[in-house]
């Protein structure tokens, strides 16, 4: 099942495009990297590129354009781990820029084939949903960045002060109040809200409204 993710930004086009397309920018709110650096590459040519999360070190190429015929942005890529760790072997996918009266409407959609033998597709009922949550999570943080100008680094923060509230609010319920208030208190601090500066992956729209990969991503062949 490919995976397809979407919000809306209100900032310039070109902002956007650097947050998203910079290396050194896009490690710091995209939750599933830690390190993504460009490769050497000639002029004109894809961008050859490598990523690594815990260790785990993949390559891909990716292309970009930034004017579109119906007038959005594209990029797209595709991407690669030999590593025998990584639940991801190889995959593709797009991000797409859409400008429109309320922002720009910036989306994406990936598929990958996972790894670790016959264990994968089982392993995989559980990690392609916390994919998708990683992605929407990030992609809402990108948002605050730019919209807000609350920095990755900060909204990371906010993010891990407001898991251990509620769950120091939930453990204090349960040790010091009658069950009947400990479970709604509980039930509560699962469900209230996140601040509206704090990401929450529940701001993104998963469902697919652009989901055709641009014409540029069957030109690209594998790292």
């Amino acid at each position: 099942m490919r995976l397809y993710i979407e919000t809306t930004i209100r900032a310039d086009l070109a902002e956007l495009w650097a947050r998203t397309q910079d290396p050194a920018q896009h490690q710091r709110w995209d939750l599933r990297f830690h390190r993504i650096e460009y490769l050497q590459a000639e002029a004109g040519a894809p961008q050859r590129f490598r990523y690594a999360t815990f260790g785990i070190a993949g390559v891909g190429i990716s292309v970009g354009e930034r004017r579109t015929p119906d007038g959005s942005s594209t990029s797209a890529l595709r991407f690669a781990c030999a590593h025998p760790l990584s639940l991801i072997r190889a995959g593709s996918g797009y991000w797409r820029y859409r400008p429109g009266p309320d922002g720009v409407r910036f989306c994406t959609g990936y598929d990958y084939r996972p790894g670790w033998g016959r264990l994968g597709p089982a392993a995989d009922l559980v990690f392609r949903p916390l994919m998708g949550w990683a992605t929407a999570w990030s992609f809402d943080r990108l948002r605050l960045w730019l919209e807000h100008g609350i920095s990755p680094e900060s909204s990371l923060r906010r993010a891990v002060f407001e898991l251990a509230a509620r769950l120091l609010l939930t453990t204090a319920a349960l040790l010091l109040t009658p069950l009947p208030v400990a479970l709604a208190t509980a039930a509560l601090a699962l469900f209230l809200p996140p601040s509206a500066r704090t990401p929450a992956a529940r701001r993104c729209l998963r469902t697919a409204r652009d989901a055709t990969p641009p014409a540029t991503l069957a030109r690209l062949e594998l790292p």
